[in-house]
């Protein structure tokens, strides 16, 4: 298996007042192609922080990251931009669909920012919809599409450009149980059918126990369950 993601001795730190806050102290963590990795830990343990960190969203205080092998300090913003576009897809709580645009749209505009030809990109987004279950519902916009439906569109959009690792924070924390489970079967099926890593956060210890690693943050430290 060859990595796809990766960080080294990373720290990041605020300052509060005229205090100095340490959320991450030293986190290693290398993802394999294909790997699935829960990710746990008390809220405010810094799950989200961990994971914006290894998008390229935030900037660490210290430590690398790299996405495909490449540095992201080393990265202006146009390159770290294309490479986050090609590489990683990111699925959150709430879906961040936009809401003047079709369930189509939606998911076929990382594919257009990408450089995609407008008709491939959309034959992609169809097929990719109609994966998770939404081929009837192309010309619906998000409001006018279910809770467990706008966040299929959204795990359709994060993996219409095939990327090789989606991150994903509490992606089901606002579904209720049985479109949650839905949701992650979906997300599971997807992984294996395209050989994408998965790195979900989330406090279900049932949707941890199906990935292949559990990681528990504790104290800014990783612990490997």
């Amino acid at each position: 298996m060859s990595e796809v993601l990766s960080c080294a001795q990373l720290n990041k730190s605020y300052r509060e007042g005229g205090a100095r806050l340490e959320v991450l102290r030293g986190i290693d963590l290398v993802v394999e192609q294909g790997e699935r990795i829960a990710i746990m830990g008390a809220s405010g343990s810094g799950k989200s922080t961990l994971l914006h960190l290894l998008g390229g969203l935030d900037t660490p205080t210290g430590g690398r990251v790299c996405i495909n092998e490449k540095p992201v300090e080393r990265l202006n913003a146009v390159q770290l931009g294309k490479l986050r576009n090609r590489a990683l897809g990111f699925v959150y709580q709430f879906h961040h669909l936009l809401p003047e645009f079709t369930a189509l749209e939606n998911v076929a505009m990382p594919l257009l920012l990408g450089g995609s030809a407008p008709a491939d990109a959309i034959k992609s987004a169809e097929v990719m919809l109609a994966k998770v279950g939404l081929a009837a519902r192309l010309s619906h916009k998000p409001g006018e599409l279910s809770g467990g439906e706008r966040q299929r569109a959204a795990v359709a959009r994060a993996l219409v450009t095939h990327p090789q690792c989606v991150l994903a924070d509490e992606p089901t924390g606002n579904l209720d149980r049985q479109n949650a489970e839905q949701v992650y079967r979906l997300m599971l099926e997807l992984n294996t059918e395209l050989g994408t890593s998965l790195v979900v956060v989330t406090h279900d210890t049932r949707i941890a126990e199906q990935l292949d690693r559990v990681l528990i943050l504790r104290d800014g430290s990783i612990e490997q369950q």
